[in-house]
Order: C-alpha cells, then sequence, then structure tokens
C-alpha cells in the first residue's frame, strides 16, 4: 500500500520506516527540509508541500497525520480537506482530545472521507518493538487498513485493535496516559522513600534491577527507570519540572463529567503542576497563616 505521512517528527518518521520495512511505501511531508530530507535517507518519497503529497498518491488516498494536537492538526486538515476526494482516509494517529476527532470526523463525513483515529502508544521504541494502536473508526475502514495496522503493531495478532466506532480510538489513549501518570508518580515517590532513608545507603538502580524480574511491580516504565538510575542515578542537571501535555488534564475531566473518582490520576496531574511552582505563593500563605494561629516559626529566604 502506498500512503501519506504527515508529521516526520521523530515519532512520525519511525512509523514511515516500519512500515517500509513492512512493505509499505510512503510518501512524506513536513514543514522542515530536514526531516524530509532524513526520510528520503532512508528509501522514501517525499513532498514540499500538502498538495504536493496528496498529487503523489493513487486514489483512493491514505493520509496518516502524526502532528502535534490542537491547532497544528486542525490547521493542516483545512489544508488538506479540498484536495480530497470522496472515498480518501485519513488517520489520526496523533494525541488528539476525542472531542475534536469527533468533530473532525463529521466534517470529513460530509465529504464521503472516512476518518480513523489511532491512539499511538510505543514512544522512541517503537521503531523496533511495534507499536500499541487503539483504533476508532468505521469498522469497514478499519478492516482495509488491516495491513498498515499490521505493520506497524508488535505482530500482526496483537497490540493493535478497532476499540470502537470514530473518537474511540483517542479516547481509550487519553485514559491510557492518565493512567501512565499515576504509574509514573508512583514510581518516582516510591524511590525517592528508598533515596530518603539515607542510613542504608540504598542503590536505587540495584533495587531496580531486582523489581524487573518477578515483582509484581514489574514493567516496562519501570525497565526504563532502571535505565535512568544507570545513567544518572542522582538525576544531576535535570530540573524538578515535569510537563504535562494534555491527556491527563482531558481523562481527569472526562472523569469528573462521568462522576467517576480517580484520585491516583487526578493527583499525578497535580504533582505535575506543582512541579512547576518555583516560588510558591501557596506555601508561603500556608507558612504565614501557622505562623498566624500558632505563632509557628517561619522559614526566611
Amino acid at each position: 500500500m502506498k500512503l501519506g505521512m504527515i508529521g516526520l517528527g521523530r515519532m512520525g518518521a519511525n512509523m514511515a520506516q516500519r512500515l517500509m520495512k513492512g512493505g509499505h511505501q510512503i510518501v512524506g511531508f513536513d514543514p522542515q527540509a530536514a526531516a524530509r530530507k532524513a526520510l528520503e535517507n532512508s528509501g522514501a518519497q517525499t513532498a514540499e508541500s500538502l498538495a504536493a503529497l496528496v498529487a503523489a498518491l493513487p486514489a483512493p488516498r491514505t493520509l496518516w497525520l502524526m502532528v502535534p494536537a490542537g491547532d497544528i492538526t486542525d490547521a493542516s486538515l483545512d489544508v488538506l480537506l479540498p484536495l480530497l476526494s470522496a472515498g480518501d482516509t485519513i488517520i489520526d494517529g496523533g494525541n488528539s482530545y476525542y472531542k475534536d476527532t469527533l468533530r473532525r470526523a463529521q466534517r470529513f463525513a460530509e465529504h464521503a472521507i472516512a476518518y480513523v483515529d489511532c491512539g499511538t502508544s510505543g514512544g522512541v521504541w517503537g521503531l523496533a518493538e511495534g507499536y500499541s494502536l487503539m483504533i476508532g473508526g468505521d469498522e469497514a475502514a478499519v478492516e482495509r487498513l488491516r495491513p498498515i495496522f499490521e505493520a506497524l503493531a508488535p505482530a500482526k495478532d496483537q497490540g493493535w485493535a478497532r476499540v470502537g466506532p470514530v473518537g474511540s480510538g483517542h479516547f481509550t489513549k487519553m485514559v491510557h496516559n492518565g493512567i501512565e501518570y499515576g504509574m509514573m508518580q508512583a514510581y518516582a515517590e516510591g524511590f525517592s522513600i528508598l533515596r530518603h532513608k539515607a542510613e542504608f545507603e540504598l542503590d536505587l538502580q540495584q533495587v531496580a534491577e531486582i523489581w524487573r524480574h518477578g515483582s509484581v511491580v514489574r514493567s516496562w516504565l519501570l525497565d526504563l527507570t532502571a535505565d535512568a538510575l544507570k545513567k544518572n542515578p542522582d538525576m544531576t542537571g535535570i530540573a524538578p519540572y515535569v510537563a504535562d501535555s494534555g491527556e491527563g488534564r482531558w481523562t481527569v475531566d472526562e472523569a469528573i463529567e462521568l462522576n467517576v473518582p480517580a484520585p491516583v490520576i487526578t493527583q499525578s496531574l497535580i504533582e505535575r503542576l506543582r512541579s512547576r511552582d518555583k516560588d510558591s505563593y501557596t506555601d508561603k500563605l500556608l507558612s504565614a497563616m501557622r505562623n498566624e494561629f500558632g505563632g509557628h516559626p517561619i522559614k526566611t529566604q
């Protein structure tokens, strides 16, 4: 199958390479010439514009969108829509908010263009290990795209499936990332407790290696944690600032809307927000209140 790949960042480029290894032909587009050149060096064809990309694909066309969620996705789709024809297919493999996906799918459906949302997990390891793909969309459209998903997944019958109608793929990936927040927070807190028990002089990388084999807390995240501790046990040079790309917030919002208690995911998101406040007014006011009601001392800067 010949398909277009839009967005040749590290993950998009890796996915393109894995698809080529699976026998698919790729025409890639990215606004950065260096990204296009890198993909060309891997044996793929590239295009210098979205119009040129569409023109290079046989009808019915399939285009995989791998760009950041939000305005960039909408801007790309605005350009693509008048270039496409009935029977073409858009696959959004980014971390789009599922409600945005529903809106976009409806827009494209009015032009008889299939819209498939594919929650994609695997990160930088996906090229070698394969990707976990949570797919939403029309059943016939997803089945038609089966060879693409089989090439990207860890195996033809593992790591991917149509989970429901359009929007459900991104919804499932959103919750997946919320769970990820909670798991990461638990690991970080646990290793911090171990580190603060100074009299035991624990080797955290050694502990992580022990837990990787046979333990009920073993996971791929723990494998990566062990690797990080081996490279930099003291986390030297790393600022205590944790970003979030939106999925955790959306998961918490959805939990509230559905009246589902999700304290672990919610608190892990709050901790990320807290990590960014280096001059916390909240903590200063807490200290001032303790001083006011109990005369407790205030630590000055």
